[in-house]
């Protein structure tokens, strides 16, 4: 046995190794969080459905192809503790893990197939700075690698740095994120069908602003995915 493999057995053994949800001790090629618990999460399937209740949030608001989340997200449920950790506890490879699940999905589904470019929604470099890492990239890596589309991180960017969301109405969320995002190259998306890339969808007013920065790009077809839907 190597002596990395040794260490690592040994560290298991005084901080075991368990999943997020359930806290059982992950087995050999689990990561965060155990296999049954992934086949437990509350999927939406919103991806197999047009018209579904991800969409029905943008409708009249902006022009999208399809919208989707991974899973169903309930306060007090305990996948919560899923993008609890992904956000805040610094467990940005959670992101990817998850994404790459969600991503078996979609690509068995035409919509989300013929996506050209997965843009995750970017943090303002301040924001960014300060926590280390933007959790929608790991996400959209993930969904990259297994959909085999090319991640797009630079066109997109937040020109504005707004506050927080956590306790704003759903008006307060619209008007603080309205106008807040811009791209460099409109020319890059022209003609291509764009996958934009967030956590968590609770009004929509992040991936509206995002949409909105896109709307006269010659054209662009927008679709949205998020891990989770409130």
């Amino acid at each position: 046995m190597k002596i990395n493999d040794l260490f690592t057995e040994l560290l298991n053994l005084i901080y075991p190794n368990c999943c997020l949800v359930c806290g059982e001790n992950l087995l050999g090629g689990e990561q965060f969080v155990c296999l049954r618990c992934i086949n437990e999460i509350p999927k939406t399937n919103y991806h197999n459905l047009r018209g579904n209740a991800a969409e029905k949030r943008f409708w009249g608001k902006v022009d999208i192809f399809r919208a989707t989340a991974f899973f169903h997200y309930q306060k007090g449920s305990a996948f919560q503790t899923l993008i609890h950790n992904l956000k805040y506890k610094g467990r940005k490879e959670l992101g990817d893990i998850l994404g790459r699940f969600a991503a078996a999905d979609l690509i068995e589904n035409e919509d989300f197939a013929s996506v050209d470019y997965i843009v995750p929604v970017p943090l303002h470099p301040n924001k960014l700075r300060k926590r280390g890492y933007n959790q929608s990239e790991f996400i959209a890596q993930g969904l990259a690698v297994v959909m085999q589309k090319p991640l797009e991180t630079e066109n997109l960017y937040r020109a504005i740095e707004n506050p927080t969301q956590t306790k704003k109405s759903v008006y307060e969320r619209f008007e603080n994120t309205a106008g807040i995002f811009t791209l460099k190259n409109t020319q890059m998306f022209e003609n291509k069908h764009v996958l934009i890339v967030d956590d968590v969808m609770t009004t929509g007013s992040t991936l509206e602003s995002c949409v909105a920065a896109m709307k006269d790009i010659k054209n662009l077809k927008i679709s949205l995915f998020t891990l989770a839907i409130a």
